[in-house]
């Protein structure tokens, strides 16, 4: 069977939305590929490679900003289109996080920083602002995919008494029928603010 890269590649997405990143392995792929394990290491030499290549995959091609465009805004955009495609599949964000070199990521800094820079912010002030805002959406995502804690042995009458303001916190924010789409909507906001500062100062 003649395999190709964009093949094998699309079949380890499907791997990983069938059984999440553990579920990964170079045995597993071949099997579903109907090849033995050998024939896939000319093209991905090991576990590294193999989710350094569904990371590609995963993460969105950039888009320019409109050239009238506030970069705040761009970059919100891109934000939330990144934590989309990082939440697609289960364990995303995990498997960005693991990628060694990803060229998609690269290309999407070198665009949010060159962007931020033609919008007249230094260099060092672009390269922070984009940095920050990709690794909170890398860790808000991460966070997200999370496995459930275990409560069994959970005492949420305790730990109410012990953490009221936080508990108080959770309620209140979550009662008008927010959900976490408007939680990292809202804490992007500030991250973005943030960045606004330190490109005025």
């Amino acid at each position: 069977m003649s395999l190709d890269r964009k093949q094998i590649v699309n079949e380890a997405v499907a791997l990983l939305d069938a059984e999440g990143l553990d579920g990964v392995t170079l045995r597993k792929l071949a099997a579903r590929l109907g090849v033995q394990a050998p024939t896939l290491y000319w093209h991905l030499p090991n576990k590294a490679a193999l989710v350094t290549a569904i990371a590609e995959a995963i993460v969105p091609e950039p888009t320019p900003a409109a050239p009238d465009q506030p970069w705040q805004e761009w970059l919100t955009d891109v934000a939330v289109r990144l934590r989309a495609a990082l939440l697609a599949h289960p364990d995303g964000a995990r498997v960005v996080s693991a990628a060694q070199l990803s060229v998609k990521m690269a290309a999407l800094s070198e665009l949010a920083m060159s962007t931020l820079v033609d919008r007249g912010i230094s260099l060092r002030d672009a390269r922070i602002i984009v940095l920050t805002v990709e690794r909170f959406t890398v860790g808000h995502a991460l966070e997200e995919q999370s496995p459930p804690p275990d409560t069994t042995d959970f005492d949420l009458e305790a730990f109410t008494a012990a953490h009221p303001v936080s508990v108080g916190a959770i309620k209140e924010y979550f009662e008008p029928g927010r959900t976490v789409d408007d939680l990292f909507q809202d804490c992007l906001e500030v991250v973005i603010a943030g960045a606004g500062m330190i490109a005025q100062r």
